[in-house]
Formats: structure tokens, sequence, C-alpha cells
């Protein structure tokens, strides 16, 4: 077994999955190829993210876990605890939860409050209390009322929390109150550097130690090793899927063209286009999505070569980021850009005895 790319991890069921059992062989190959972390997304169909996590430990000895994201608002937070000290425990350590703000417009149609920091860092303050072995007695906050919460006074565990985060002022917060910080894909170099930035800003205005807070960079990275119909769906598809849910928001904090943009959504195949592109556009669909979207904005990914692809990740690191973890791609689909990037990896990277994806 590899276990040297301890800075490099890799989405487990990237994208759409309706084949939760194909995470078991994904686990089995980025250990095998020496990946450093998993980490897992949830959505409300077959990708619930205590099972996903649970089969990942199981699956494998040295791999770090992480759910980047989910959602505290979607269990209580007695379950969140348990949930995280049960993985905790069964990994020997290899466990960090990672908590996101998720999709307004989704939590109002499920009936859910809409996540806010306030609610972050009140639950965030309410799992550590209760890892610690104290109870929560009384408590009435944003994150909701509960009169007694306790896990087990024998209790000290150590478990690291991950934030996703994309604006400034979310990633200052990241910054002041979590152990790691997952970004997101498609962040162009200017991007990547100030969100860094912004991380360590706001864990020194806390009084923490900026380094201390590990920041995961997010990298599509879809090689010309990939059938291209595959690489369609998984660049073109991917970004124009992000365009369709938070476009606003991507295109702003990256500095993008908004006219190209409000170009993009008047188009009548994106204006009537039932669903997500990377999960049911055809080909001819995504080759058109192509004539829409800006090589700029496709070109803050990893493409062409293995070692074209290779160079695209150590970029990264000369960014500001702590790790990359190399999306849209299985763990064998990246085997031979893994190849490429141990040509080219800095020596004094090293090996790294911690395997928490969080620390």
């Amino acid at each position: 077994m590899n276990d040297d790319l301890w800075e490099l991890g890799f989405y487990g069921l990237a994208g759409h999955s309706s084949s939760p059992r194909d995470l078991l062989a994904e686990v089995r190959d980025g250990e095998r190829l020496g990946l450093g972390a998993v980490f897992l997304s949830e959505r409300f169909n077959a990708k619930e993210a205590a099972t996903l996590a649970g089969a990942a430990g199981a699956a494998s000895e040295r791999l770090g876990i992480a759910t980047a994201a989910t959602n505290h608002n979607t269990r209580h937070p007695l379950l969140t605890a348990t949930f995280a000290t049960t993985m905790h425990r069964l990994t020997g350590g290899r466990f960090a939860l990672g908590l996101g703000r998720g999709f307004d417009m989704l939590f109002d149609v499920m009936g859910l409050p809409r996540v806010t920091s306030a609610q972050l860092e009140d639950v965030i303050g309410i799992l550590r209390t209760l890892w610690s072995g104290q109870p929560v007695v009384g408590h009435d906050g944003p994150a909701g009322k509960f009169p007694y919460l306790m896990q087990d006074a024998s209790f000290s565990e150590d478990i690291p929390v991950l934030l996703t985060a994309m604006g400034e002022k979310t990633l200052e917060f990241a910054g002041r109150v979590a152990d790691g910080v997952v970004l997101h894909t498609f962040f162009g170099d200017e991007l990547l550097a100030r969100s860094v930035a912004a991380v360590r800003r706001g864990a020194e205005e806390a009084g923490r130690d900026p380094a201390a807070v590990r920041v995961w960079s997010v990298l599509a990275v879809v090689g010309d090793h990939i059938p291209y119909e595959q690489r369609l769906k998984k660049l073109t598809g991917r970004l124009a899927t992000y365009l369709q849910g938070y476009g606003d928001l991507l295109v702003g904090l990256n500095g993008w063209d908004a006219a190209a943009l409000a170009r993009f959504r008047a188009d009548e195949l994106v204006s009537s286009f039932p669903g997500a592109f990377d999960a049911t556009a055809s080909a001819d669909q995504l080759e058109h999505l192509n004539t829409l979207i800006p090589a700029e904005w496709l070109a803050a990914s990893a493409t062409g070569s293995a070692q074209q692809c290779a160079a695209r990740v150590l970029d990264q690191f000369s960014l500001g980021a702590d790790g990359v973890i190399l999306h849209g791609a299985t763990p064998a689909e990246l085997e031979p850009v893994l190849d490429a990037y141990r040509k080219i990896r800095p020596a004094h990277f090293g090996v790294r005895t911690d395997l928490n994806p969080a620390r």
C-alpha cells in the first residue's frame, strides 16, 4: 500500500450516483493508490452521509474520512454527536465532521430552518461540549432549545470539525471556529488565494494559529485519458449545474462576466432543462453548453495530459492550499494523474502520521 499522498483527497461517489455500493471499490482504490482522504457529500436520495461514512470506515484502514458536507439542521444535535463519536472510534480517529450551509430554497420546501453562521457556531459548541463528556443543560440558542443533552461522562473525544465555505465572510467565520475548511470547485487562482487568506485572517483575529486550520482546495481533475463524453459530463456538465443552482455567487466571487451568465441562463436549453445537466444531459446538449460557457470559467480546473493535470494540482499548494481534493473522477480514473504527480511532488511534503483530514 502506498500512503505517501496524504495531501490529496477525492470525493466518494462524485456527482450523481444510484449505486452507493460503488463507494466500497472507490475507497479501496483510493487507499491502494495512496490518496489521503475521502470526502462524502450528501444528497437526499441514495447518498446519506452517515451510512456512507460508516461504509468508508469499514472498507479502509488508513484513509481519512470526512463529510463535506452534511447539514446540522437535518439531524438532532445529539444524533449528530453520536454519529461523529461512532465514526471517530470506528476509524481510530480518522474521521472529521464536515458541516455546511446547504441550499436555502431546498430547506424552505423541506420545512427546515435556513442555516446561519450563528446556528453553526452554536451547534459546534454543543457538539464539542458533548464530546468532552459534559452535559448541555437548559440550552436556548440559535441552534435551538435543548433542555438536557448528554452522551457519556467518560468521553474525551478529539473530533475535528470541517466547514465548507465560499464567501469571504463565511471563510473568515470558518477560520474562527473550524479545524479545517473545504472550498469549492471552479475557484480560479486569484479566488483560491483570496479564500485561503480569508480563512487565515479569521483564525488570526480569533487568536488562533492561522496555520493550524487546514484548507482544502477542490479541483476538478478531468484528464484526456477519460473518454470524451465523460469529460463533457464531468467538466461542462458539472459547471453548468453549478451555474443553474448558484451561478451568481460563483461568478461574482471569481469576478467573471455577469453578462455571460445572463446569456447562459437565457438560452432555451438552459431555461427549459428539467434537472441537473451533469446527471441527464446528452452529449449534444453538453456540446451546446460548451458554446455558452466562457473558456476562462472551464479553465479553473485540471485538464489535458496526466502531466498537465499533475502540474495544475501542484499549483494549488503554491496558492496557499494545504490539501487538494481531486474532484469529478474516481480514484481509478485518477491513477495516471497520481503517477505523474509523484514525479513532481516536493520532497518536503514527506510522510504524515496523523490521518485525519482536518489536522
